[in-house]
């Protein structure tokens, strides 16, 4: 057979197996023929370092047994004797010297310096998205150097090698970022760790003129004074949102959003903000929003739904996680306003859910377009509360039910019966679901292609239907 199979074909196949370590080690063991190939046809790489110099000849002879990849991640855990942000170069130098097809790179080994990005731009043009970790001072018109970018994320951190980056934007021309104007290709930017005094986002939101999704976490601020009216334009075009842990600059954005981007899709907002900005963005905002995720648990309330339910008829998506301020008579009115259009509802350790008898029953009855539904980590939710909504939504293809502790094999019994469209399930920590309602629930679902559960509850019968139904078991 080894003979027979020639090496464009076995390359085909090892492509198409699962990336996980059984395949990689069952391929590897056969043959030295065979480890070739699996390694040059693999696209994919992700490796967890050492942070130990030692590592680096290592590092390099392994990535040379992979010309073919596409996607690479590396993650190096920060320790109190790691060594000098050299050691992140090195590793970014080998990249660049291997993997001149990449077109992902996630980098989170430490600071990456200008100079380091510098020679990774020279071989990898293909480069479409790129997370990385940078220190102090802020320096982004390195990116014109990456001509395919895309998808830009970056950790901005305290810095080792101040002078030296400093250095190197002088003689690049890299200071203030100020002095030419370009339009990146940039459609997606995540920060992290922007401060009032970064002065360097100016250049980075003048140019950023094709951008679709912004991403803000732990941001104090948006750059230096000068770079608010840059950041404004910015937001014309975009569609989507994600502002975490932002409480300093969380109303400001909203605001602008409200009265410039009509545009906007999708809204994210976890753990920051005021009660006022929310519903001020809400009630002023003219944009057509389709899907609504939030989690805040002292910010949000029932003035906020019942704007919600009159402002935003589109929606198709809400997602609402530790409401601790919403009530039955919130979640009723958006439910019946929402009844035509909404496809999925998720209510995460929402403490209501279980406060408030029957409301699940009559949020089923108004939302019968329902075709995700999460109600993870309400760990008191009973079978009767639960059941009851599902007769009323019998199309659902995504459920979630995560560390809901109070729910029986009844529940799963009733899942198979009144939700035959199911494909992905999660069952985790739900220990009051026993092995022998997971085996019914397997052998019962037509459609079920993927569920999560604890190994322990997966029985031999189970896990030979699975097998044969091609349902993935994620354990």
């Amino acid at each position: 057979m080894d003979d027979i199979l020639c090496d464009e074909l076995l390359e085909e196949i090892f492509q198409r197996l699962p990336s996980s370590r059984s395949s990689s080690l069952s391929v590897s063991l056969v043959s030295k023929r065979w480890l070739h190939l699996y390694r040059t046809s693999k696209t994919f790489l992700s490796l967890r370092l050492t942070p130990h110099n030692s590592t680096i000849p290592l590092f390099s002879s392994l990535l040379s047994n992979f010309p073919s990849l596409v996607s690479l991640s590396l993650f190096v855990p920060s320790e109190p004797a790691a060594p000098a942000s050299t050691f992140s170069d090195h590793l970014l130098l080998i990249v660049s010297k291997y993997c001149s097809k990449l077109r992902n790179l996630r980098f989170l080994a430490g600071l990456g310096s200008l100079s380091a990005l510098s020679s990774l731009s020279s071989t990898c043009t293909h480069l479409t998205s790129l997370c990385i970790n940078l220190s102090r001072p802020v320096f982004f018109s390195w990116v014109v150097s990456f001509p395919a970018l895309k998808d830009l994320s970056v950790f901005v951190c305290p810095g080792e090698g101040l002078e030296q980056e400093i250095q190197f934007s002088w003689e690049h021309g890299m200071w203030q970022n100020e002095d030419f104007d370009t339009e990146l290709g940039l459609e997606s930017l995540h920060l992290s760790g922007i401060r009032a005094d970064d002065w360097g986002l100016r250049w980075l939101w003048r140019s950023c003129k094709r951008l679709k999704k912004l991403q803000l976490r732990s941001c104090e601020g948006i750059g230096d004074g000068g770079s608010f009216s840059s950041f404004v334009r910015c937001l014309q075009g975009l569609q989507e949102v994600e502002l975490r842990t932002c409480r300093s600059i969380v109303d400001g954005v909203l605001l602008q959003l409200a009265d410039s981007c009509n545009s906007l899709s999708s809204l994210l907002v976890y753990d920051g903000g005021s009660r006022e900005g929310l519903l001020r963005f809400i009630s002023q905002s003219r944009c057509d929003l389709q899907k609504l995720d939030l989690r805040l648990p002292l910010d949000l309330n029932n003035d906020h739904l019942s704007a919600v339910a009159v402002n935003f008829r589109c929606l198709s998506s809400i997602r609402l996680q530790s409401c601790c301020l919403v009530t039955g008579e919130g979640l009723k009115a958006l439910g019946v306003a929402m009844s035509s259009r909404l496809e999925e509802l998720a209510l995460i350790n929402c403490d209501v859910v279980e406060r408030e008898p029957g409301l699940l029953a009559t949020l089923g009855q108004n939302l019968r377009q329902l075709r995700k539904l999460d109600l993870s980590y309400n760990e008191t939710l009973l079978d009767k509360e639960f059941i009851s909504m599902l007769a009323s939504c019998n199309d659902i293809i995504d459920l979630k039910l995560r560390g809901c502790k109070g729910l029986t094999n009844t529940s799963m019994v009733s899942m198979f019966k009144s939700c035959k469209r199911l494909k992905d399930v999660d069952i985790m920590q739900c220990r009051g679901i026993g092995a022998e309602a997971v085996e019914l629930f397997v052998l019962n679902s037509p459609q079920l292609r993927q569920i999560h559960i604890e190994e322990s509850k997966l029985s031999d019968v189970a896990r030979t239907w699975a097998s044969n139904k091609f349902i993935e078991l994620i354990v």
